[in-house]
């Protein structure tokens, strides 16, 4: 459970939050969704600049969800919480009879809250169990992943999750260690990461740092349906409505600009095929043609924001 008297805005900076607040500020009114509200941060100076919305706040995290209420207090009878994931979205929106929607923002990255709980297990400077779920509804942890899968299976997702270039042997040093015992904490993870590659010269980050990763990646399922959720929810919106993406990583930012760039898209036809015979015709603009990042001054003082890649649409 969350700590009640802990302050949201000391456990979590939103990033990029005036370029977010600035690329809302002209869809229509109506129904606003933070499909990751996370500490509330983002949704709170949304309802601060937009008095014409009401607001629907999704996290799957249910600790997140307890601070978000009590960041969004003030804002009583104009904001909604529910615990649930944010690919789940375009159901919930036809369920409820939310669409059409005006805008909708979804930050990918994992919350301060998350990363500096040592229960939580998202950290290698953290000891603590081998965790990693963002919602803690769901069965599989890290420690199950670890332990159950075969020297090929934990190289692919260290190789593909992580971008490992030693994914082979951090793969096999862990097979090695559990023949001894469960790996079960996040310090004994890391120490037996750092100990499988070899240190050539100073080390620009922890070297457990992609191995952190990919196993947080594939405990929450991050990669899964990303495109499918950003096309079904561009379809949800209103005309000149918005739907705003915040990526951390390389693999996410490939999905969310491979949706957003079929949305746009006059044609889907094969490119050997010299004449368009296809149906297809964009749904959106992009409101930018490449990915906005935060400026040095946000970095210096928040550096999480470093990764931030925020792309944005909006309905025609």
């Amino acid at each position: 459970m969350a700590r009640q008297h802990r302050n949201p805005d000391d456990l979590h900076r939103p990033v990029l939050l005036d370029t977010v607040v600035e690329h809302l500020a002209t869809a229509p009114a109506g129904l606003f969704v933070d499909a990751t509200v996370g500490l509330g941060g983002h949704a709170d100076a949304i309802l601060a600049q937009r008095a014409d919305i009401r607001l629907v706040g999704l996290d799957r995290d249910d600790a997140a969800l307890e601070l978000a209420d009590l960041k969004l207090a003030r804002w009583a009878g104009r904001y909604e919480l529910c615990h649930s994931d944010y690919r789940a979205l375009p159901e919930l929106s036809e369920r409820r009879g939310w669409a059409p929607l005006s805008a909708v923002l979804v930050d990918m990255g994992v919350s301060s809250l998350q990363l500096d709980d040592p229960d939580r297990g998202f950290s290698f400077r953290l000891e603590g169990p081998l965790d990693m779920r963002m919602d803690r509804r769901e069965r599989r942890t890290a420690a199950e992943l670890v332990n159950r899968l075969d020297a090929g299976e934990l190289r692919a997702l260290i190789r593909d999750y992580g971008e490992d270039p030693h994914a082979g042997r951090i793969a096999r040093a862990i097979v090695v260690a559990r023949e001894s015992g469960p790996i079960t904490s996040t310090g004994e993870l890391a120490h037996l990461v750092e100990q499988a590659i070899p240190q050539r010269g100073p080390r620009r980050i922890h070297p457990a740092t992609r191995t952190f990763q990919a196993l947080r990646i594939a405990v929450n399922r991050e990669l899964d349906g990303i495109e499918e959720f950003a096309i079904a929810t561009a379809r949800q919106l209103a005309p000149g409505g918005r739907l705003a993406i915040i990526a951390f990583h390389s693999l996410e930012d490939r999905a969310v600009k491979r949706a957003f760039r079929y949305l746009a898209s006059n044609c889907e036809c094969p490119p050997e095929i010299p004449t368009c015979v296809c149906d297809k015709r964009a749904e959106v603009k992009l409101l930018s043609s490449k990915p906005l990042q935060a400026d040095e001054a946000e970095v210096a003082a928040n550096p999480r924001a470093r990764s931030a890649k925020l792309r944005v649409l909006e309905k025609i």
